[in-house]
């Protein structure tokens, strides 16, 4: 029987709950399709961070590279441990360490799910670069606390990097609708985003059967909004990607649904997977957090793994339960419980 090792980092907040309902799903997908998930868990958190003083232990990468992939609840308690610490001590340096270039997020409207717009149909695939732009942590401060301090982050742009983007977002677009928006500021950013359009135009000579546009990120974001039907791959930098792919899970009716797949195509790496609404502090510890991000980001874990037939009854799962509205979690207008949606999506599947 095929197994698969998965590390599991639930994380802080409602990481915790999602993860723990997510994997029950992915369980349950797993024993109909005749494979197994072998999951070791890591209480790598903001929680371990206080009792040891870092996100998780030296050696913690090394325990990673020994799993097929990774599956993550949330990560981040602010109250205690600085975003910023959290983030580069544990997100990060996994993306960065396994080379997981791609951040994938699927933003489309669910059946039964309204959305804020007065559109019920549209299906984008935001695409973003993982590694280095925005969040390549260059920089740093000097004269710090007084008058005169300086603080300097420096962007990072790289052939290698834009050029293995935007060509996996074609091989994307090509397997899609053949439509792809790549975003820059090159008007404002003259050298690093003058970089990225001109390696656009080379990647698309090699992909003639896709059609291009070039879009700067100000005109994008308001399309999002305005015409989100006319999108399909959208590929942008660290930082743009990131803003959009927000904007495209608000769109789709909120962070519940917003899951997202950190990936190296080619590698033997393990590659993570994980919603992304963040810890929620708010509601931590409450059981009423939309597991459904969280699931969705799993079935994308097991399509990654070549388990499409698993992945794909699970998203047909989630349609159900969606379409029917009869769970749905606070942030949906309900009172259902993260344990109840996450029960219904297992009855769905059989």
């Amino acid at each position: 029987m095929r197994a698969h090792r998965i590390a599991l980092i639930p994380g802080d907040g409602v990481g915790t709950e999602v993860l723990d309902t997510a994997w029950t799903v992915l369980k349950a997908a797993a024993s109909r399709q005749h494979f197994t998930l072998e999951g070791e868990l890591f209480p790598w958190s903001c929680r371990y961070f206080e009792q040891h003083g870092r996100m998780m232990p030296e050696d913690g990468l090394s325990q990673l590279s020994q799993f097929d992939a990774i599956f993550l609840g949330a990560v981040g308690w602010p109250q205690t441990v600085p975003d910023s610490v959290s983030l580069h001590g544990l997100l990060l340096p996994i993306r960065k360490k396994f080379d997981l270039f791609v951040n994938e997020r699927p933003h489309r409207l669910l059946p039964g799910t309204q959305s804020p717009l007065r559109k019920d149909k549209f299906d984008i695939l935001c695409i973003r670069e993982n590694t280095e732009g925005e969040y390549a942590g260059a920089g740093g401060r000097v004269h710090v606390g007084t008058s005169s301090e300086v603080a300097v982050e420096t962007s990072v742009f790289t052939r290698r990097a834009i050029t293995n983007i935007l060509r996996y977002g074609f091989e994307r677009a090509r397997q899609r609708s053949g439509r792809l928006a790549s975003v820059t500021k090159s008007n404002a950013q003259r050298h690093s985003m003058v970089l990225w359009d001109e390696i656009t135009e080379e990647v698309a000579a090699e992909f003639p059967d896709v059609r291009a546009t070039r879009y700067h990120v100000d005109a994008i974001a308001a399309r999002f909004v305005t015409h989100p039907e006319s999108l399909d791959v959208v590929v942008a930098s660290n930082l743009f990607g990131d803003i959009l792919s927000d904007l495209g899970a608000a769109i789709q009716g909120g962070l519940g649904f917003a899951a997202s797949a950190n990936l190296n195509p080619s590698s033997d790496v393990p590659s993570m997977f994980e919603p992304v609404h963040g810890s929620a502090p708010d509601i931590a510890g409450q059981g009423i957090a939309n597991p459904l991000a969280a699931i969705w980001a799993g079935s994308m874990m097991l399509s990654h793994l070549g388990e499409t037939a698993a992945a794909d009854s699970i998203l047909r799962a989630i349609e159900s339960v969606t379409a029917e509205r009869r769970l749905l979690t606070p942030d949906q207008g309900g009172s259902s419980s993260t344990a109840e949606v996450g029960s219904a999506v297992v009855d769905a599947l059989r």
